[in-house]
């Protein structure tokens, strides 16, 4: 431990000394060559920066996408196959499920392209082409301007380059901030809408260990799906139609069979969803003081709820196994988070910057007169902020997130028809309100729902926020119910036709104005237009005015940062565009006495094997291939590698993600971040943040040898 030590000590002085830290950073792929490229050769990449980024010829950009609205997916095959997380698929999965045809449980396999199911509403994007658009978006814009007027100018311009980029074809255009609105980059993007369900390995695989294991390391989950992009006969885009066929991509990843060993390079890419890594002391301490508890403590006690359904009825089971995943997923990330901001002494590290930059600004009597002011603008906004972070946590966690506020919350538009709209416009928000009412029932359990709007609502809201904070709906609680909070739970769940699906239907089929009044009595409706009217009417504007001021500090906060900087390169904030990062396999010691080993394999799920536990119970057919040892060309000397990790610095978006060697070919794809390490995206440790990431090979030999699909491995490049 103590030689250790040492060479901790060293790597931190000497990455101090060049102002980077180890495999830190989200980089924009169109400036590789100019900021990253020749340190990544250094690391062992072999390809180009064009090889890895290019408008002008294929490279590997062509065979990565977003996939739907917040993962990465990538083209595996010349026939439009594509991989990406169970994770990121599992809501598609989970649509096609129920206990005639548990595909959550069981696993589905489509063993011919005509069996291959289809997902309303899912897309997957590429980028056909990126660039820095700064000068035009900002070339009106003065120092005089209001904050107001500068967003205004912004938003307007903006829209005319857009319009300008796409002109003429079927692209879509977005242009994005990055440095808080110091740079601004346009993303010209090609969208697919047909996009079927190839296979996925049963929950017991795909989620192997579930929330127990989530955020963790070692991991044992074989977290992929498959699915295939469908376009018209000429390649194009096209809504979802019979005549479709397989797209034919520009470019798709071949697969490394080779193997990894600790120290290879490693390089992910794909779509980073968010990361605040340079905010100020205040912003952290609000985060750990007042955000991350409150909704810790209100998540925690939603899971204990819906776990506790789960694990009593198989239906429930299926029902809320993606919205127990989602509510988890945060939670346990938000008590990582918490647990290494305090580990890395966060607040003070943020505070050592500012004093810093202070000395730094103290130096220059322009710079005395343009920044004097800046933390101490920065220390009035967020503390005039506090409240309204509460109440606006309690509102997005505890009030608006409700099963049946949710719910009702569909029928806004439907309570806004008056005597004069036309019938055809009524006829298309009804058939709106009528889908949401058929997936709302599809998987909701009043018995669930009522206990979490108890505890949640009831009791958590009601008795952590301030009353000047709280929903009127508490006030007819007191006046009405005389504080009796159970009765009212009762009259609200007997009285509203939200929770019945015969009454609902029968409302929507007949549905018109004279109906709004009914409408607006119901006691369902009335909590949702209680909560709204607290958001709208007492906390979004003040809010926004808080936040307006913070987003203005923080873009000179930014610009002061990159000055100090000086040589340094600071990465920009991940924002959801598409981004590099790379490192290499390694290994980590969380805490004193522990060390963790960089890789997984078959034998740890067997260890973990456990028939009484949903999340552990390891399918016979596995059991059956490692006692076997039938690992065919995927396993390594009487072993079937699972997982690995290395040091990547990923997010959020990066599920799904590639992970590349360093020819460019596929060894594995991201799904995960271990705990200690979940604090990154505010402040990055290279001694221990780690990314996770199923070893390529695990799940092609489940593709093959567990499911069978042998024909999907025939439509691979496989690279020995």
């Amino acid at each position: 431990m103590i030689k250790r030590t040492i060479i901790v000590m060293m790597i931190a002085l000497l990455t101090g000394i060049s102002g980077l830290r180890a495999d830190e950073g989200m980089w924009i792929p169109l400036l590789l060559e100019k900021y990253n490229h020749a340190d990544m050769q250094s690391k062992g990449l072999k390809l180009s920066a064009e090889e890895i980024f290019s408008i002008n010829q294929t490279s590997l950009k062509d065979a990565i996408v977003l996939f739907g609205r917040g993962c990465t997916g990538e083209l595996i095959s010349n026939q439009g196959l594509l991989i990406t997380n169970h994770h990121c698929g599992y809501v598609n999965i989970q649509s096609h499920s129920s206990l005639e045809h548990d595909y959550l449980t069981n696993g589905f396999w489509a063993m011919s392209q005509k069996e291959e199911l289809i997902n309303k509403g899912l897309s997957v994007t590429f980028l056909v082409r990126m660039e820095d658009v700064t000068e035009k978006v900002l070339a009106d814009v003065t120092e005089e301007m209001s904050e107001k007027q500068r967003q205004e100018k912004i938003k307007a311009t903006i829209g005319e380059i857009k319009k300008e980029a796409v002109e003429g074809t079927h692209y879509k255009a977005v242009i994005k901030p990055f440095y808080y609105g110091n740079e601004y980059y346009l993303f010209v993007n090609e969208v697919y809408k047909d996009v079927r369900l190839v296979g996925a390995p049963p929950s017991a695989i795909g989620k192997f260990g579930g929330d127990t294991d989530n955020w963790m390391w070692p991991r044992h989950t074989g977290d992929f799906s498959m699915f295939r992009i469908y376009a018209d006969k000429d390649n194009q885009p096209a809504a979802y139609s019979p005549e479709n066929v397989p797209y034919k991509p520009k470019k798709h990843f071949s697969i490394s069979m080779k193997g990894i060993k600790k120290g290879d390079f490693t390089m992910v890419y794909g779509y980073p969803g968010t990361t605040q890594e340079y905010l100020p002391s205040y912003a952290v301490e609000n985060i750990l003081n007042i955000s991350n508890p409150h909704k810790i403590n209100i998540r925690k006690n939603i899971l204990n709820i819906m776990n506790t359904d789960m694990n009593a009825d198989p239906l429930v089971r299926i029902q809320y196994s993606t919205k127990s995943a989602r509510v988890a997923n945060a939670w346990k990330k938000w008590i990582g988070e918490s647990r290494g901001l305090k580990r890395l002494n966060a607040v003070e590290k943020k505070k050592e910057i500012e004093r810093e930059f202070e000395q730094w600004y103290v130096q220059s009597p322009e710079r005395r007169n343009k920044y004097s002011r800046l933390m101490l603008e920065f220390q009035k906004n967020y503390k005039g902020l506090e409240p309204y972070t509460l109440a606006i946590d309690y509102f997005m966690e505890a009030g608006y997130s409700m099963e049946l506020v949710k719910f009702a919350s569909s029928f806004a538009r439907l309570a806004a028809v008056k005597k004069d709209t036309k019938q055809e416009d009524i006829d298309k928000l009804v058939k709106g309100v009528q889908g949401a009412a058929n997936g709302f029932f599809k998987n909701y359990n009043e018995a669930t729902d009522r206990k979490i709007f108890s505890k949640i609502f009831l009791d958590l809201y009601y008795n952590n926020v301030p009353k000047e904070f709280q929903p009127d709906i508490f006030r007819t609680i007191e006046e009405d119910f005389g504080g009796d909070v159970k009765k009212y739970e009762e009259f609200l769940y007997n009285k509203t036709m939200l929770i019945d699906q015969e009454k609902v239907n029968k409302f929507l089929s007949s549905f018109s104005a004279s109906k709004v009044k009914k409408l607006m009595k119901d006691p369902a409706f009335q909590l949702y237009k209680s909560v709204v009217t607290l958001y709208h009417g007492q906390l979004l504007k003040p809010w926004q005015g808080y936040m307006s001021n913070i987003d203005s500090l923080m873009r000179t906060w930014m610009t002061v940062q990159r000055e100090m900087a000086e040589d340094k390169i600071l990465f920009p904030d991940a924002n959801l565009t598409l981004r590099i990062t790379y490192g290499q396999v390694n290994d980590y010691f969380p805490r004193d006495g522990v060390y963790y080993e960089p890789f997984t394999t078959l034998e740890g799920i067997m260890e973990k094997d456990n028939p009484e536990i949903y999340d552990y119970d390891v399918p016979d057919r596995l059991k059956e291939l490692y006692e076997s040892k039938e690992y065919g060309q995927y396993g390594v000397d009487g072993e079937m590698p699972v997982c690995f990790i290395g040091t990547n610095h990923t997010t959020g978006g990066n599920s799904g993600s590639p992970v590349l060697n360093a020819d460019g070919h596929m060894i594995g794809i991201n799904f995960d971040r271990n705990w200690e390490g979940t604090m990154s995206d505010i402040m990055y440790d290279p001694d221990m943040c780690r990314n996770i990431t199923l070893d390529i090979r695990y799940a092609l030999f489940l593709v093959d040898k567990f499911a069978g699909a042998t024909h999907l491995i025939e439509e691979l490049d496989l690279v020995f």
